[in-house]
C-alpha cells in the first residue's frame, strides 16, 4: 500500500514527540493514526539536525511530506543559540516533496511590554525580553519565513504557540526543569526521605498548563486540517488558569503526600500572570475537550513513580 503521507516529527524522544507517539497509537477516536499516513519519530540517534549531510540523509532516507518539528525543544538544541542554522528548515527548502510543516513557538517570543491576554496578532509589537532576545528573534524569524515561502512558494509552513506544557516524559531535572516536573520530583524525594515538602514562593501566580496529550492531539489536528499560515495558540482558556499552590496541591495529592508541605516566601515569584488567549483555536475546535487538571497531574505523576529510574531526573 502507498503512504499518501510521511509524517516525520523531530524531537521524538522529548515529552511532545513522546505524547504524539502515543496519541498515534492509542486514541480511537479522531486522532489516532489514520489510513495512509506513516509517522516517523526521530531521535538525535537518527542523526544531527545542526549538520548539512546528516539532515539530508534523512530526507533522502525518509522523503517526508510532512514534517512537525520539535527538535528545538528537546535538551536546548538550539536555545542557547550557539548554532545560528536550522538545517531542517533550510533544507525543507530544496525538498520539493515536503507539503507542510509545523514549527512549534513559544510564549516567551512575545513583547516584553504588552497586554494580556496575549494573542497571535501581537507577536511582533514590540521587543521581547532581554533573558530571552536571541531566542525569542530566531523564532519570530519562523513566523516571518512562513509567510515569505507562502508568498513566494505557496508552501504550507505554519507554526504553533503552547503555553506550559507537562505530562510523561518530561524533564524531571532539579536544576532546569520548569515548575510541574521540578514539583512532582521535589515531592517524590520528600514522600521517600520523609522531609518537608517545600514550595518557592507565594504560591499565588497564576499559569495555563497544557496537559501533552491534549497538545499532542492539537498538533495532529493542525497537521492535518489547520491551513492557516499564521501562528496559533494552543492552550486551555483563561478560566482554566491555576495557581502555582493549586499545581502544589495537586501533586501532594496525587503523590499522597503525608509529611511537612510549606511555602518559601523568602523566594521571588516571578511575574504574577502571563495569560494567552485561545479564542482562535475555539473558533476551529469549540468542543474540544481538555484533560481536567487533577486528572492530567495524577497520570503525570503515575507516569514519573512507575518510570522514575529511567527518567530524565539529572542523574542518569
Amino acid at each position: 500500500m502507498t503512504q499518501d503521507k510521511v509524517i516525520i516529527v523531530t524531537g521524538g524522544s522529548g515529552l511532545v514527540g513522546k505524547a504524539i507517539e502515543w496519541v498515534i497509537e492509542n486514541d480511537k477516536g479522531k486522532f489516532g493514526k489514520m489510513e495512509g499516513e506513516k509517522w516517523i519519530f526521530l531521535t538525535s540517534k537518527d542523526g544531527d539536525l545542526r549538520s548539512v549531510e546528516a539532515t539530508r540523509a534523512i530526507f533522502d532516507k525518509y522523503n517526508p511530506t510532512h514534517v512537525i518539528h520539535l527538535a528545538a525543544l528537546v535538551g536546548g538544541l538550539f536555545k542557547n543559540m550557539k548554532y545560528k542554522l536550522d538545517f531542517l528548515r533550510d533544507n525543507l527548502l530544496i525538498n520539493d516533496n515536503v507539503k507542510k510543516v509545523v514549527s512549534c513557538l513559544s510564549t516567551c517570543i512575545f513583547p516584553d511590554k504588552t497586554t494580556y491576554p496575549i494573542d497571535e496578532t501581537m507577536i511582533h509589537n514590540g521587543p521581547p525580553h532581554d533573558s530571552n532576545f536571541g531566542y525569542a528573534y530566531a523564532k519570530r524569524l519562523i513566523d516571518a519565513q512562513n509567510k515569505a515561502y507562502y508568498d513566494q512558494f505557496g508552501d504550507k509552513f505554519t507554526s504553533v504557540i503552547p503555553t506550559n506544557v507537562f505530562g510523561p516524559h518530561d524533564n524531571y531535572d532539579l536544576q532546569d526543569s520548569h515548575v510541574i516536573p521540578g514539583l512532582i520530583h521535589k515531592c517524590y524525594l520528600a514522600k521517600k526521605n520523609k522531609t518537608p515538602f517545600v514550595v518557592a514562593g507565594t504560591g499565588k501566580p497564576r499559569r495555563q498548563f497544557i496537559y501533552s496529550r491534549d497538545l499532542a492531539k492539537l498538533f495532529i489536528w493542525v497537521l492535518r486540517e489547520y491551513d492557516e499560515i499564521d501562528p496559533i495558540i494552543l492552550s486551555v482558556g483563561e478560566k482554566d488558569e491555576v495557581s502555582i499552590k493549586d499545581v502544589a496541591d495537586a501533586i501532594v495529592k496525587a503523590m499522597d503526600f503525608k509529611e511537612s508541605y510549606t511555602f518559601d516566601t523568602t523566594k521571588a515569584d516571578g511575574q504574577y500572570k502571563k495569560t494567552a488567549s485561545n479564542d482562535k483555536l475555539l473558533k476551529y475546535l469549540p468542543d474540544f475537550e481538555f484533560t481536567p487538571f487533577e486528572t492530567a497531574v495524577k497520570e503525570s505523576v503515575e507516569w514519573f513513580i512507575q518510570n522514575y529510574d529511567s527518567a530524565r531526573t539529572g542523574k542518569n
